[in-house]
């Protein structure tokens, strides 16, 4: 299964819950893969999105995984590796928070830096030495679009996928010719069951378009993927404009 960009015959999905990672095992399924391995804390939310992949014909397991115990990491997708080869491996785990609740409970917001950053470096790492050891296979990373400009609103949040972005973008350059590639996924905000009740904002996406997004990356080769696409041009001008006046934005 040597397949690395393009439609990888092969997916880990750590954070095998996620919206954003069933809908692109769903899309992949659909088009060439046949092999899904969904990683994440053991539960019947876990069994049931593996059922789902399932009757679409897939031969889906899942494997323990904590991101909040990156001593387990090693060990865990490790024995995985050793057993198969994997084509793609798409991180997806991490937690929004509540920014309010975090400023008040540093520990709380501690566990979203940790999620979010600490074990995405951790899981990132074993699985990029496992993908160079193979000589193939990309790893797609879900940053947020968050990560470009600290907000009031989400600062916390933002700034663990302010590293998150700037590790995975290093880790990439890093991996120039071992034929691991590494694409950043930065979507805006995503309306799924993490996010409902809470008020729309300009340019949001969902699970469904940011998974089209990434299997349109996947054939490009894409280093960076903007869901939507706007999201692009809008950055590069928000990222200039004067605090002062940031500080008056909607956003």
């Amino acid at each position: 299964m040597k397949d690395a960009f393009g439609d990888p015959q092969s997916l880990l999905v750590l954070g095998g819950t996620s919206e954003i990672g069933l809908a692109t095992a769903r899309r992949l399924i659909g088009r060439r893969t046949r092999a899904v391995r969904l990683a994440g804390r053991p539960s019947p939310a876990l069994e049931q999105a593996a059922a789902d992949l399932r009757a679409l014909g897939a031969d889906v397991r899942t494997v323990a995984f904590d991101a909040l115990a990156p001593e387990s990491h090693e060990a865990t997708l490790g024995a995985l590796f050793a057993e198969e080869d994997i084509d793609m491996v798409l991180m997806a785990f991490g937690v929004l928070g509540d920014q309010a609740r975090d400023e008040e409970e540093p520990l709380s917001a501690v566990r979203v830096a940790q999620t979010n950053y600490t074990g995405a470096v951790s899981a990132g790492l074993v699985c990029a030495g496992a993908l160079q050891a193979q000589g193939h296979g990309s790893l797609v990373v879900l940053s947020s679009v968050a990560g470009e400009r600290a907000r009031r609103a989400d600062f916390i949040y933002g700034s663990s996928k302010a590293g998150l972005d700037t590790f995975a973008q290093g880790l990439g350059d890093a991996l120039q010719g071992t034929g691991v590639q590494v694409m950043v996924v930065r979507p805006g905000s995503v309306r799924s069951k993490k996010t409902a009740g809470l008020p729309g904002t300009p340019l949001e996406t969902t699970p469904e378009a940011v998974a089209d997004a990434i299997v349109t990356g996947l054939r490009r080769r894409s280093e960076t993927v903007w869901v939507p696409g706007s999201l692009r041009v809008v950055m590069s001008a928000l990222r200039h404009v004067p605090r002062p006046l940031f500080r008056r934005l909607p956003v």
